[in-house]
C-alpha cells in the first residue's frame, strides 16, 4: 500500500494517534551523560471544542476560533507499568496560517526542553516532512518528523542552548498493536489455518 503522508497538522495528529514504541539515540556535544533509551509515546487527538484548546489559546493570546484542534502527548519509560506520568505530558494546539493547513503555529501548554508554555512554527515540505521550530527563553530547537510507513516514523531534533551546547536526537518509532487489532489478527490466522 502506497504511503500518503499527512500534509496538515491535524492530519498528522490523526495519523499519529495511538501508542508508539520509541527507540532514541541522544548525542550531546558536551560530556553530559547518555540519555539514549526506549520509551512509549501516547498520542490522542484533541477536538477543536475541547476546553484545553481554548485555555491554551487564551494563555497565548490567540483567538480559540482560529484553532483547528490539537493532540495530547504523554511519554513513559518503556518498562514502566501503570498510567503515564502527567508531568511527562504536553497538549499541542494547531493554529494554521491559512486554509491549506500546510504551515502555522503550534501552541504548547509546556515545552519539551523548557517546561513553559511556548509557541512553535511548523510547516510541511512537498515530501511530507514536518518541520517544527521552537524558540524557548534560553534555547532553540528544531524537530523534523516523517512517516516511513503508516506504522513506522522517524523523528530527528537538534537543540542549541544559550551557552552554545548542542544536543541531537534520533528516534525511530513503531506503532504498538492494540489489543483489539491483535485479537482480530489472531482470529484471522486461526481461520486461515483451519481452511
Amino acid at each position: 500500500m502506497l504511503l500518503v503522508p499527512p500534509m496538515t497538522m491535524m492530519a498528522f495528529f490523526r495519523k499519529s494517534e495511538g501508542i508508539w514504541f520509541t527507540q532514541r539515540t541522544v548525542h550531546h556535544f558536551d560530556l553530559v551523560g547518555d540519555e539514549s533509551g526506549e520509551s512509549n509515546l501516547y498520542v490522542q487527538v484533541v477536538a477543536q471544542d475541547d476546553p484545553r484548546v481554548a485555555l491554551i489559546c487564551e494563555q497565548q493570546g490567540v483567538d480559540p476560533a482560529t484553532a483547528q484542534g490539537g493532540a495530547s502527548f504523554m511519554w513513559q519509560e518503556n518498562k514502566e507499568t501503570g498510567a503515564p506520568n502527567a508531568e511527562h505530558a504536553a497538549v499541542l494546539v494547531d493554529v494554521p496560517d491559512d486554509e491549506t493547513g500546510r504551515s502555522g503555529k503550534l501552541l504548547r501548554n509546556q515545552g519539551y526542553v523548557e517546561k513553559i508554555p511556548v509557541v512553535c512554527r511548523y510547516w510541511f515540505g512537498q515530501d511530507g516532512i514536518l518541520t517544527i521550530d521552537t524558540e524557548y527563553d534560553n534555547n532553540q530547537g528544531q524537530e523534523r518528523c516523517w512517516f516511513i510507513t503508516n506504522d513506522f516514523r522517524v523523528r530527528v531534533s537538534t537543540i542549541r542552548m544559550m551557552n552554545g551546547v548542542y544536543l541531537m536526537t534520533y528516534c525511530s518509532e513503531r506503532r504498538c498493536v492494540s489489543e483489539d487489532l491483535l485479537a482480530q489478527m489472531v482470529q484471522h490466522n486461526l481461520s486461515r489455518a483451519a481452511s
